[in-house]
């Protein structure tokens, strides 16, 4: 299947071209050409072949993270959920990469609209990032994402995988100090508490202080189905 890449630029006010956007409003307007700037006129690629899209935000995070790695911080970040009990609940988790080549944060966690907010110290930029949250755990009935959780679990440290054979967080401690260790076959598929969770961001709130510069992206489902993304530079 051919790629396509396509360029948006958003404007105050006609496009340039005259042209009309799936709502009728002349102010955005798509080239061929490749180009990209942030600045007055924000442009956002968008490259799809299926449902796969570019989105701009990504390459300042994976430059903020490429940055910052020496700091052993650097990777973990908040990650702010609303329950259906309408409680907000709010835990620093671990950054497992992009899910294949998606845009979905991959974060293995212990057993839906998600916020995470993530600071790099050293580079003095912050992501703040609306989405939603896929939970896969073994009684999911896709088998693809199945397969996506087991080789999120092979992919952790033997490690991190004994902690979800410790007993459940939050309840009393009845061990009483025995410092019994739970015992593991690393070959042994993933156990019962490992989820999986796959965050689908929808608007990314990026600052950066040292620049003092700010961007909002936020995706939209194009009319063909695609989900596309814009940028805005607002005050800081």
């Amino acid at each position: 299947m051919c790629c396509h890449v396509i360029y948006v630029i958003r404007t105050a006010g006609r496009g340039r071209t005259g042209a009309r956007g799936p709502s009728g409003d002349t102010s955005t307007t798509v080239f061929s050409r490749p180009k990209q700037k942030l600045g007055e006129k924000e442009i956002e690629e968008h490259s799809f072949s299926g449902m796969a899209t570019a989105a701009s935000w990504k390459p300042l995070l994976l430059r903020a993270l490429d940055s910052n790695a020496h700091l052993k911080h650097s990777t973990f970040f908040q990650l702010a959920t609303i329950g259906s009990n309408g409680r907000p609940s709010n835990r620093t988790v671990v950054f497992r990469g992009f899910q294949e080549d998606t845009n979905e944060i991959q974060i293995n966690t212990d057993r839906r609209s998600a916020k995470i907010c993530w600071y790099f110290t050293e580079s003095w930029e912050q992501f703040r990032i609306n989405g939603k949250i896929d939970i896969i755990d073994g009684a999911n009935s896709d088998a693809c994402k199945l397969q996506h959780r087991e080789k999120a679990w092979f992919a952790s440290s033997l490690k991190s995988r004994l902690q979800y054979l410790a007993p459940a967080p939050r309840l009393p401690d009845i061990s009483n100090g025995s410092g019994e260790e739970n015992q593991l076959d690393p070959s042994e598929g993933p156990v019962e508490a490992f989820c999986l969770l796959l965050f689908d961001p929808e608007q990314v709130d990026y600052l950066n202080l040292k620049s003092n510069e700010r961007f909002i992206f936020t995706s939209r489902s194009s009319e063909q189905g695609f989900k596309v993304w814009m940028s805005e530079k607002v005050n800081p």
